[in-house]
């Protein structure tokens, strides 16, 4: 090593981001730097590359890594006070990032022995700064370690320790560089990482704030107004027809002022009756006439009533291979959208939908959503997924014949919203279509749903509709609550999570 620092040698440094390709350098650093600790499994250190990468910042001398730092975004008055590594950090995944958050948190940092007193640590203080500078975020949250403080544990408390060293009647390495890159102390941390022996345990939360930070140009979501249509499958004799009873929803919606409006699952399986009468695979690969016609309607109502509209789902075909595809629409004009992963055996049997391959999580206006279409809701792992990537709203367009399948869907989302400690719209499609195959008659109950706790509503339910009435229900999503109450809950299924136990590692698509 002393041969790759020789500082009579012109070296080359290089401040940046790092990549999945470090991850071998990355623990063998850690294993230098703190051999001690158990290092961050590649697992974590993809984790923190996927869901933050802009917070996973290096350095690199001579082309050899030599130091490294990870960071994430929080809600600052979340960890204003006592808290533990465990829980910052989402036990080392980073699944605590929250891209809304108002401040960085810098939750690890590591120079190689070999190369202290060349001042990096400085640099990636300056790299993080930039970072907060350019995302205007509030300033940034370290939890340093005492590395000095069990030579003095017998003598003084850690509180003592963290006075005298900011006074400098004791000499603490960390606490001093703190200080000197502009942290000032906001409190001691008792038992913040346990297996910290040379802390015993303990850390101090330092706090450096931005100057540069403009509280007009962040705006955190607090509330935001929902709805779910309880959909009449009634015999239709036009594509306009259909559109006439979409837009009664639509027309209401923009009078109760909502962000968010969803139709069920295969809303256009009503115009089955407009196509010609075959074998229920042709009827349901023709609708795929009407998707220019649905896309172009649907975009036009999003714009004029000012609503995202997840406008349920469409049988479309995309080269030759038929799909079960929900379309988000936006009302600034973009449109998303998300395939069914999961295909039930009637959906092969009828039709032969093929199976989509990527979990999506969508930027609104108001937040990141993300959409389960009817059985991919009774897959924990997809919601897990849509929750790491940071979708806080589930909306779940459903379609479902019997009362049975309908508490399939409920009782699902229900738990997925304690799994993951976020929000599930569900809304499905009643009456009955007799001469339509496949999709005849149909069983739903629209309903809001919450975690299940007391900060919540009554049995986690925001609003539900009467089964079988052709209904809207609306409510609203406290986003802020969600966020406060994440680690305050009587139980916390989404932090406390067994990660050295077992874990879900997705393949497939880009956003998968």
């Amino acid at each position: 090593m002393n041969d790759e620092y020789d500082p009579l040698r012109e070296a080359r440094l290089e401040v940046r981001h790092l990549t999945i390709d470090d991850i071998v350098a990355i623990r063998q650093l850690h294993h230098r730097c703190f051999p001690s600790i158990d290092s961050y499994t590649e697992q974590h250190l993809e984790s923190h590359l996927t869901l933050f990468a802009e917070g996973q910042i290096g350095v690199e001398l001579d082309g050899v890594l030599v130091a490294t730092s990870s960071s994430l975004i929080v809600d600052a008055e979340e960890y204003a006070g006592w808290h533990t590594y465990e829980e910052v950090s989402g036990k080392d995944t980073l699944s605590t990032h929250d891209p809304e958050g108002d401040v960085l948190y810098g939750i690890d940092m590591a120079v190689d022995p070999a190369v202290r007193g060349m001042r990096l640590s400085r640099r990636i203080y300056d790299a993080r700064k930039r970072l907060c500078r350019r995302l205007n975020l509030r300033g940034m949250l370290i939890a340093g370690r005492l590395p000095g403080y069990h030579t003095h544990a017998d003598a003084m408390t850690p509180h003592e320790y963290v006075a005298r060293a900011v006074d400098k009647e004791i000499e603490d390495p960390v606490i001093l560089a703190q200080l000197s890159n502009g942290f000032v102390v906001q409190e001691v941390l008792p038992d913040y990482l346990p297996s910290d022996a040379e802390s015993m345990g303990h850390a101090v939360l330092m706090r450096w704030t931005n100057p540069h930070y403009a509280p007009r140009g962040r705006r955190r979501v607090g509330r935001v107004r929902v709805a779910a249509v309880q959909y009449q499958m009634r015999p239709i004799e036009s594509f306009d027809e259909f559109c006439s009873q979409c837009r009664f929803y639509l027309e209401t919606a923009a009078e109760y002022r909502c962000d968010f409006l969803l139709f069920p699952e295969l809303l256009t399986n009503q115009l089955l009756a407009l196509v010609e009468k075959g074998r229920p695979a042709a009827g349901a690969r023709a609708l795929d006439g009407y998707t220019k016609r649905y896309v172009e309607f649907f975009n036009r109502m999003a714009i004029k009533y000012n609503v995202n509209v997840v406008a349920g789902s469409h049988l479309t075909v995309e080269d030759d291979k038929l799909y079960n595809i929900a379309y988000l629409f936006h009302r600034n004009g973009r449109i998303d959208k998300q395939y069914k992963l999961h295909i039930t055996p009637a959906e092969k049997r009828w039709w032969g939908v093929q199976a989509g391959s990527s979990v999506e999580v969508f930027e609104t206006d108001r937040g990141r959503i993300s959409i389960a279409i009817c059985y991919d809701v009774e897959f924990p792992e997809y919601a897990r997924r849509a929750r790491e990537l940071g979708a806080r709203m589930l909306f779940v367009p459903f379609n479902t014949d019997l009362r049975s399948g309908y508490f399939r869907v409920r009782t699902c989302a229900a738990a997925r919203c304690i799994e993951n400690h976020m929000y599930a719209v569900i809304a499905g499609p009643v009456g009955n279509l007799p001469h339509v195959d496949g999709t005849d008659i149909h069983y739903a109950q629209a309903a809001i749903l919450t975690p299940s706790d007391i900060q919540f509503a009554r049995d986690g339910i925001t609003e539900e509709a009467q089964p079988g009435d052709e209904v809207m229900v609306m409510g609203e999503l406290d986003l802020g609550l969600l966020r406060r109450t994440e680690r305050t809950s009587t139980v916390r299924p989404w932090i406390d999570r067994r990660r050295d136990l077992y874990r879900v590692e997705w393949g497939g698509g880009e956003g998968a």
